[in-house]
């Protein structure tokens, strides 16, 4: 199934003393582009994050990770002050309420709301123990967020396909008028090859003159232009029924769209099919701009 690059996916557990929540927020990017956040005494545990998230296939887009871990439990564990960090944010508090005048309610409990002031210190050998418990949590929440991508992925593919018929219908109706075109041409061209003929006391030559009209027929004709956008349109559907990531795989068949309708406008003089290449053209700048939106 398509996937919109854009969703929201979000998941809480308690685990073994441990509170987490993990939320993942996505927008469109060309590639992947995922950024963790994590508290500092889990940090070691980003590495991990990437190859993971990769390995339930999303591939593109602008992905914020943000985990929060609350310890209920000490289980070993060591609180202690990150006196560096401390002072500096001290420093930085009572900058703030000198230079602005602020009341002073710099209170042992207001600093320690902010939980950079301490370090956890754990075993070693908890380490394999916290990715098993986060990865709990992690895969409830990519689970939310890649059901809301299919989600929106599938209202987006419905209207491409919409989209893609509805440029199937107009490119008919240019295919009749077309023909149309090249006979009632080929007709006027054949009146005025003979009219200049007998103007000019010139034998007529049907032959030759069938020959002209058969060139001209050639140079005006689009049913190749027309075979070859079909021909992507069934190409283009093909993709969408994959289910695999084919956002940059579709972008390349939408400049190939548009040139074979470039190609198809300068071979035509009709004015009506003049206006519906320029509507095939208005469609197709619609689905580029929306695969912009698609893994």
């Amino acid at each position: 199934m398509m996937r919109s690059m854009t969703a929201f996916g979000r998941a809480r557990q308690s685990v073994n003393g441990k509170d987490i929540t993990v939320e993942l927020r996505s927008v469109n990017s060309r590639y992947l582009d995922c950024s963790v956040k994590l508290p500092r005494a889990f940090s070691y545990l980003e590495e991990k994050i990437k190859p993971y998230l990769q390995s339930r296939g999303i591939s593109r887009g602008k992905l914020d990770v943000w985990i929060g871990v609350e310890v209920t439990e000490s289980q070993g564990v060591e609180i202690q002050i990150d006196h560096a960090y401390a002072e500096g944010y001290l420093r930085a508090l009572h900058d703030l309420r000198d230079t602005f005048g602020l009341a002073d309610d710099i209170s042992v409990m207001q600093v320690a709301r902010n939980q950079e002031v301490f370090k956890i210190k754990k075993p070693e050998e908890d380490a394999e123990s916290d990715w098993q418990d986060l990865l709990s949590v992690l895969s409830e929440a990519v689970d939310a967020f890649l059901a809301a991508r299919e989600a929106e992925g599938l209202n987006i593919q419905r209207d491409l396909c919409e989209k893609v018929e509805n440029i199937r219908r107009i490119t008919e109706t240019i295919k009749a008028l077309s023909e149309q075109d090249v006979v009632s041409y080929g007709e006027k061209l054949k009146a005025r090859l003979t009219q200049m003929l007998s103007d000019n006391k010139i034998a007529i030559d049907e032959a030759r003159i069938l020959t002209e009209c058969a060139i001209f027929a050639d140079r005006v004709t689009i049913d190749e232009e027309l075979v070859r956008l079909h021909s992507h349109f069934d190409a283009f559907l093909g993709m969408l029924a994959t289910g695999e990531p084919v956002g940059r795989k579709i972008d390349f068949l939408i400049q190939e769209m548009n040139r074979e309708t470039n190609t198809i406008g300068s071979k035509c003089s009709n004015a009506e099919i003049a206006h519906l290449v320029v509507d095939v053209k208005t469609e197709i700048e619609k689905i580029r701009e929306q695969i912009q939106n698609i893994e």
